[in-house]
Formats: structure tokens, C-alpha cells, sequence
């Protein structure tokens, strides 16, 4: 009996594929919107914890770090339940994490949030792990490149929408005097905001896990992943070995900005926003990054990848650098218009990085996804830079990691060789 969905595509009718497709991209949506909360989160445990800016960015080490510890593990788990099952116990973990921030919101207890953001991202893992593959195998070949950026379109809808939302749930209450923050009692208050919230994701995550577990056998099988024993090796070929830095950075950087934008653009010297209105423009930093991925599709059909990746992370460093050395609200603006230029990175270093491996592209790419742990090291990196200078200097941090994503981007602008296939022979194109 076949399982897997490209052997049983001639028995599921065309709208039921459509179907399946649309059920397994809004994960995309899910866990871009789910990421993107971090952000509200951190101001908003900075004020209620009164946290300085290394310890608020623990939110991120713990977040981030799960991908680090959960990549290979998650991919024996989906290797092991299949498509379906795998996608089910990513939600359920997810729903597991999002439910301990009540019982860490009740308690009003720091180390509480961050094992339930550790949990959360393991189970967002998961589901990266079974998703992308899935989208790949959910129809025919020819159409897999559309199916994959029409995912990553709702991934991208998904940041943009819940900062704003969360900003609403989360952030309305900061400020406002409702209760002392010292006091454990009016700590838990605010604190409730949070747990109620995240209890509510959690039961549509639940629900939607049902539905995962009831369409299981449709999804199919997963194959076998690569060895990851003796991937490592792979670092010492230039490309992948720098792509693996390039995505360190790229990720850290991103995530190091939008954890301080709210605190940035609340500034005398930027916007002097209150902290509510200053989430809700973290929507136009991460849409930008929506906007500008549509933009970029096009540009890379007609230019070098490798120069396009140099010339954005250019001009995100340049924007950065900007944002750090004047004031006044074009600082904000020039700070969230980073956005823009972070949309094509990511999935641009990701191939330049994979270029040229052939069968060992898998253990490549587990490479790459590890190095997402970025996200977690180079936040904590900028808090510490922030707590003892200010956040202008503290952007230098992503300045230094765009000059370097942009040194990548130079260096990848030619063709990589191929790497000698695990019979000591060149793969073929074909």
C-alpha cells in the first residue's frame, strides 16, 4: 500500500488535493504569526518582570534555541509518524507550550514564559519539518515552486497580522497604571493578559491538530531522511560553510531589530510612541518584508542572486546604520523599512548556500536550519550592547551581521562547483 501523496495523487480528486494544500499552508500563517508575537513579548516582560535588555532577550535565546535542539530529532519523529501524524504532534506540542504560559502567567513566573516559548518553537519545528516537504510533494512538480511561495506568502501574511493583534491583547494594558509592577499580585494581573491569550491559540491549535489526525492517512508517508553523521564534514566547502554563518547572522539580525523596534520607536528621540501604537507598527516592519519578498521574486529572474543578496543586505545595514546615527522619526522609519530589505534573504542565502550538493543538499540543508539558532545567540548579543551603551549603538550588532551576509552574497554571485556525489562522482543535472 502506497501512502505517500505523490503515489496516491491518482486517487484523491483534484479539489480534494486543492484541499489538503490550503489545510497544510496555513501552518505557514500559524507559526509566522506565532514567531512574530516574540516581539510583543518582549517589551511587554521587560516592563512587568522590570527586566534589562539582556535578560528580555532571553524570550528569543529560548525561543530560538529550541531549533537548535529539536531540528534533528523532529526529523526522525516525522520520518517515523508520517506527514499527518508529524504535523499533529507539532501542534499538539505547540499547544502544549502556548498552554503553560497560563500556569506561568498565574504565577507570574519569568523562567515559567520561557519554557513554554522553549516548547512552543519545538513544536513550530516540527511542523517546518513536515510542512516543507509536504508543500513540495502536494501536486505536481512543475507547480512545486508556486505552491512554496504562495506558502511562504501566508508565512510572511502571518507576521504581519499577529504583531498587530498582539499588540491590541497584549500591550494595551502596559503604561496605563493599572498596578504596581513590583508587587507579585499586580505583576500576575498583567500577567493574565498574556495566559489568556496564549490559552486561546492554544485550543485553536489543538483543534487544528484534530483535523491534522483526521486527514492523516491522505498526507502520507515521509521518506527516509539523510544520515546526519558525518554532515558536518560538509562545513568545510566554502559555500555551504559561510551560507551556514550567512543564515546565523541574517536570522539574528532580523530577530535582534524586531525585538527592540517597540522600545526604539517609543523614544523621545524617534517616534515617542506608546507602546501599544509601537507594536502595532512592528505589522509595517514585518510587511515589509512581505511585500518586498513579491518584489524580489521578480528581480532575482533577472539578476545574479548572490549581487541581489549583496545589494539588499546592503541596504539593510545602510538603513540600520542610518536608524543608529540621527534622530528624530525618520530614524523610526528608516529602522522599519529594514523590513523591505530583509524579504529575499533567507530563502536567497538558503539556495546560494545548497548550490552544488547534490545528494548531500538534505544534511546541507539540516545545516542551515540549525544555524537558526542565530536567533537566539545575537539578540542576547544586542541586549547586552543596549544595557551598556544604548539601543542607536546597539544596532551596530545587525550592522555587522548585514556587512557580513553582504560579503556572502558578493562571494556567491558565481555558479558553486559541484560537490563529487558519495560515489566520488559529479552529480548529474539530470
Amino acid at each position: 500500500m502506497t501512502d505517500s501523496v505523490a503515489g496516491a495523487s491518482a486517487k484523491v480528486p483534484k479539489a480534494a488535493a486543492s484541499a489538503l494544500a490550503i489545510l497544510v499552508v496555513s501552518l505557514f500563517f500559524i507559526w509566522g504569526g506565532a514567531t512574530s508575537l516574540n516581539d510583543v513579548l518582549v517589551p511587554k516582560l521587560k516592563g512587568l518582570f522590570q527586566l534589562n535588555y539582556a535578560q528580555a532577550m532571553l524570550v528569543q535565546f529560548a525561543f530560538f534555541t529550541a531549533y537548535f535542539v529539536a531540528s534533528v530529532p523532529a526529523g526522525a519523529l516525522v520520518s517515523k509518524l508520517g506527514y499527518g501524524r508529524g504535523m499533529a504532534a507539532g501542534l499538539l506540542t505547540m499547544a502544549v507550550g502556548c498552554a503553560i504560559f497560563f500556569p506561568a502567567a498565574a504565577t507570574a513566573t519569568y523562567g515559567l514564559f520561557l519554557g513554554a516559548l522553549f516548547v512552543l518553537a519545538a513544536g513550530i519545528t516540527i511542523l517546518q519539518v513536515a510542512a516543507n516537504p509536504l508543500i513540495d510533494r502536494l501536486g505536481p512538480a512543475r507547480t512545486a515552486s508556486s505552491r512554496l511561495t504562495f506558502a511562504q506568502a501566508f508565512n510572511s501574511l502571518g507576521t504581519t497580522i499577529m504583531p498587530f493583534i498582539g499588540a491590541r491583547l497584549i500591550l494595551g494594558s502596559v503604561g496605563k497604571g493599572a498596578a504596581p509592577r513590583a508587587a507579585l499580585a499586580g505583576r500576575a494581573r498583567e500577567a493574565a493578559v498574556i495566559g489568556h491569550a496564549y490559552l486561546g491559540l492554544a485550543v485553536v491549535l489543538a483543534l487544528l491538530a484534530l483535523v491534522f489526525w483526521a486527514v492523516r492517512a491522505r498526507l502520507g508517508q515521509a521518506g527516509r531522511g539523510a544520515a546526519f553523521a558525518g554532515s558536518l564534514a560538509l562545513l568545510k566547502r566554502p559555500r555551504l560553510g559561510f551560507g551556514v554563518m550567512a543564515i546565523f547572522l541574517y536570522v539574528g539580525a532580523e530577530v535582534t531589530i524586531g525585538s527592540i523596534l517597540v522600545s526604539f520607536l517609543m523614544q523621545p528621540t524617534t517616534l515617542g510612541l506608546d507602546q501599544q501604537t509601537a507594536g502595532e507598527r512592528l505589522s509595517l516592519y514585518w510587511g515589509g518584508a512581505m511585500v518586498g519578498r513579491f518584489i524580489g521574486a521578480g528581480v532575482l529572474r533577472l539578476a545574479s542572486p548572490g549581487k541581489v543578496l549583496a545589494a539588499a543586505a546592503t541596504g539593510a545595514g545602510t538603513l540600520a546604520l542610518i536608524a543608529s546615527s540621527i534622530h528624530g522619526p525618520s530614524a523610526g522609519w528608516a529602522l522599519i523599512a529594514v523590513g523591505v530589505m530583509n524579504s529575499i534573504m533567507f530563502p536567497t542565502i538558503f539556495s546560494l548556500a545548497l548550490e552544488g550538493l547534490g545528494s548531500r543538499t538534505p544534511q546541507g540543508s539540516g545545516l542551515l536550519c540549525m544555524a537558526i539558532v542565530g536567533g537566539a545567540i545575537v539578540p542576547v548579543i544586542g541586549g547586552m550592547v543596549a544595557d551598556a551603551t544604548s539601543l542607536a549603538l546597539a544596532l551596530m550588532v545587525p550592522v555587522a551581521c548585514y556587512a557580513a551576509i553582504a560579503a556572502f552574497g558578493w562571494s556567491a554571485r558565481r555558479s558553486a562547483e559541484p560537490l563529487p556525489d558519495l560515489n566520488g562522482e559529479a552529480p548529474s543535472i539530470l
